[in-house]
């Protein structure tokens, strides 16, 4: 085990950072302390996201932190770029839920290896899903049934 557990922090615009980190809370509770959200309302700017992340990140017990943020580009991705640090910081855009857990249950590993499982978390966890019929019930049964008619939409 990693001697040192990074820390998760979450950039990302209101009210996301605070849901991802509650439902952070819904799988591993426990992990509450070494997880800190910031909700970015849309008027902020870049600086004065980046002196509210330092500011949370100052009262963190170890030195590592991944940071994820929502939206390449956009103003919780700008300050957290400028929040990289190659020895203890790692920033991930993109965040979703399977990033997240991905990273928290991996969180006591390097810091490299965790920032590369939570990535690897995000892309995998973002599918296709096809739709489920009830069963013995096919599509083509369905439009041969006058009841259904008005699931033939081909006639708008």
């Amino acid at each position: 085990m990693h001697c040192n557990m990074a820390s998760v922090l979450i950039i990302a615009h209101a009210p996301l950072a605070s849901a991802l980190k509650a439902v952070a809370g819904h799988v591993y509770a426990e992990r509450g302390p070494t997880i800190e959200a910031l909700d970015v309302p849309s008027t902020a700017t870049p600086d004065e996201v980046q002196a509210q992340a330092r500011a949370l990140m100052a009262r963190a017990s170890g030195p590592d932190w991944l940071v994820l943020t929502d939206v390449f580009g956009a103003t919780p991705c700008n300050a957290a770029q400028r929040l990289a640090d190659p020895a203890h910081v790692r920033v991930l855009t993109g965040v979703n839920v399977p990033m997240l857990w991905r990273a928290l249950c991996y969180a006591d590993e390097a810091l490299d290896a965790l920032a590369t499982r939570a990535l690897g978390g995000a892309v995998q966890g973002v599918l296709a899903v096809a739709p489920t019929r009830p069963p013995n019930q096919s599509t083509a049964a369905l439009a041969r049934d006058p009841a259904c008619d008005h699931l033939d939409h081909r006639h708008q």
